[in-house]
């Protein structure tokens, strides 16, 4: 296959995966303003204004923005929070600000799974309330109609996306050349709307109504919700085909539906109510909802995958505890499926949907979360472009300026909505912080305390030489690249004895989403048969212990599988005064502990090769 058919092939899949968020927002973004908690009137003077923002959020926060800017600072080809973070950790080490970048990148990523808890509900519930259209009666079907869309979703996700994959490219373009037509019908017979592509009319509402143009500010970013998705999905498809599916087919389309929606309430103003069905002929109506609701379920089921990667991104860097989770796919290491998070995620949803029970009071919710990851990445890809690109301060200043202030007046506009729902997925964040960061400091105490009783290697060696050896090797996975591990320690205490060949090994994540075979692993030999072992892999990759011995082979060691045996060190939190957390913090630490997977689902070890040797740690 050539080059640009692969890439034509990446742009079809891409626009299926990447902007199913964003691309079904014209199901509520636009009527939310006339109708939402600070309503507008509806007539032609507001509706252009409106529809100038909507544009011109589309052109600056989505084209420029992320297409133009912040998708040139990837990660060896990742994008999102944390391959941010990794880039610039990786390229400015001693930056004194990598801590407060750190934070951010942490509490953007927690601000995901807000949207991934939101993005379910809302584009759901909004594409199931068209069927009041066909018949008043059907709104009491719109609830259960959700939740069991809602549970055959997530029921869905243990499958994996594999089968489900090569259907949605197709179906979101057919969901984007219908949108796009449905609009520049509507604009066709009403072109007046053309006149909102010149920003004048968003900023004369701005200086004639500030007030009201502030809190529309706090709606209009509905129709950038998914955005985070362009720069998160890079690494699995590139920058080309998703710049090209943008700029090529969804951005025209969405900029159509929203100025078709605009000229068929300047005309009919009843049809505020739900606009964007409501342009669509009577026989397409049900169709219409049909594609819609296959469309939300390809947006929801997106961002849930999106969820899983950005969680196993967490475990390997060492920001969250491990975690179970399984590969559904032979082919794409990508897609993975995380019991644990789909099970909390579908249970978030299902109580948003009865809490909420409408997309209108769940828009309030949905604006907080997006508006605050923007913004976030928006001060870290800052520090990329003045302090690593070096950009010329005479255009590149003025640029920043401009997508800074229209972050900071989004972000503001929707934390005005934080009683009406945006405490939601604050709280969330705000959850995931402290787990993240107290599971962070807690596992860099537990290091420190090992590191700091570890016996040194030379004196173990002295009591090795006495030692009775027995045939095979032994592996003793370690987090410490010094001294000896506690579990070779109670094994030789105990047993009094040690295999003929003892490897020390560590398993390291790198700041690069993946790590080359060649350099996968290395040795180095102590003495009396002893070898520490290093393992590198990249953050977006799975660790396999045992295949990577097997490449000791390559180096002259004789290793079988049948042989081998694997030693882990079992740590018993105990949350103590000492200086280090607070003691709730330590409390929480070890139940996470408690409740983390065993390292033979991490590290894809054989359990009839395993031995755990356990200790207790006073933090």
């Amino acid at each position: 296959m050539t080059p640009e058919r692969s890439t034509w092939r990446l742009t079809l899949a891409a626009s299926g995966v990447v902007f199913g968020d964003i691309g079904t927002s014209p199901l509520y973004a636009f009527r939310e303003s006339f109708i939402g908690r600070h309503r507008l009137p509806v007539d032609e003077p507001h509706v252009l204004a409106v529809l100038s923002m909507l544009l011109w959020a589309l052109i600056l926060v989505v084209t420029v923005k992320y297409v133009s800017v912040t998708m040139r600072a990837d990660n060896r080809g990742e994008g999102g929070s944390f391959a941010l973070l990794a880039l610039i950790q990786r390229i400015t080490p001693k930056s004194p600000l990598l801590p407060a970048i750190a934070a951010a990148a942490l509490l953007a990523t927690a601000l995901f799974y807000g949207d991934a808890m939101l993005t379910p509900a809302i584009s759901i519930l909004s594409a199931v309330e068209g069927l009041t259209l066909i018949e008043a009666r059907f709104s009491e079907a719109i609830l259960p109609l959700t939740l069991i869309i809602v549970a055959g979703l997530f029921l869905l996700q243990r499958r994996g996306t594999g089968s489900l994959g090569a259907l949605f490219g197709p179906v979101m373009v057919l969901w984007f050349v219908t949108i796009a037509v449905l609009g520049g019908l509507q604009v066709v017979a009403n072109p007046v709307v053309l006149k909102a592509i010149n920003p004048l009319h968003a900023l004369g509402f701005v200086v004639k109504d500030p007030l009201r143009a502030f809190f529309t500010l706090g709606t209009v970013v509905l129709a950038i919700t998914g955005a985070e998705a362009l720069y998160a999905d890079m690494g699995h498809f590139g920058r080309r085909p998703i710049s090209r599916a943008w700029l090529g087919l969804a951005l025209p389309a969405l900029m159509l539906c929203y100025a078709g929606q605009s000229a068929l309430v300047i005309g009919h103003p009843q049809a505020i109510d739900s606009p964007f069905y409501l342009m669509a002929p009577a026989w397409g109506l049900i169709p219409l909802i049909v594609l819609a609701s296959v469309a939300t379920v390809i947006a929801s089921q997106s961002i849930i995958s999106g969820a899983f990667s950005v969680t196993q991104q967490a475990v390997r860097l060492g920001y969250a505890p491990r975690l179970r989770i399984l590969h559904t796919s032979g082919d794409a290491a990508g897609q993975i499926y995380v019991p644990t998070v789909n099970a909390l995620l579908f249970i978030a949803v299902v109580a948003l949907v009865l809490g909420f029970r409408s997309s209108s009071n769940l828009a309030a919710a949905f604006g907080l979360a997006v508006t605050a990851t923007m913004l976030l990445t928006t001060l870290m890809i800052g520090y990329v472009i003045f302090r690593i690109w070096r950009w010329k301060l005479i255009w590149a200043a003025p640029l920043y300026g401009i997508l800074l202030v229209f972050d900071l007046g989004l972000f503001a506009a929707s934390a005005t909505k934080f009683m009406a729902g945006g405490w939601l997925p604050a709280t969330v964040a705000l959850t995931l912080v402290t787990l993240f960061a107290t599971w962070r400091k807690g596992r860099a105490l537990v290091t420190a305390d090992l590191e700091a009783s570890a016996l040194p290697t030379d004196v173990f060696l002295a009591t090795a030489r006495k030692a009775t050896r027995v045939p095979g090797a032994a592996v003793y996975l370690t987090s410490s690249t010094e001294g000896v591990p506690p579990a070779l320690l109670h094994n030789l205490k105990h047993n009094h004895v040690l295999h003929r060949r003892v490897y020390l090994v560590t398993v390291e994540t790198a700041l690069t989403p993946g790590v080359d075979e060649e350099r996968r692993i290395s040795l180095a030999e102590i003495g009396e048969g002893l070898a520490r072992v290093r393992i590198r892999y990249g953050f977006m990759q799975e660790p396999d212990v045992p295949s990577a011995m097997m490449r000791l082979r390559e180096k002259g060691e004789t290793i079988d599988p049948m042989t081998t045996t694997y030693f882990l060190s079992r740590q018993i939190i105990l949350p103590s005064k000492r200086p280090g957390m607070a003691l709730w913090r330590e409390a929480l630490f070890a139940a996470m502990c408690r409740n983390a997977a065993t390292p033979m689902t991490t590290f894809h070890l054989p359990v009839n090769r395993v031995v755990e040797m356990g200790s207790q740690v006073e933090i």
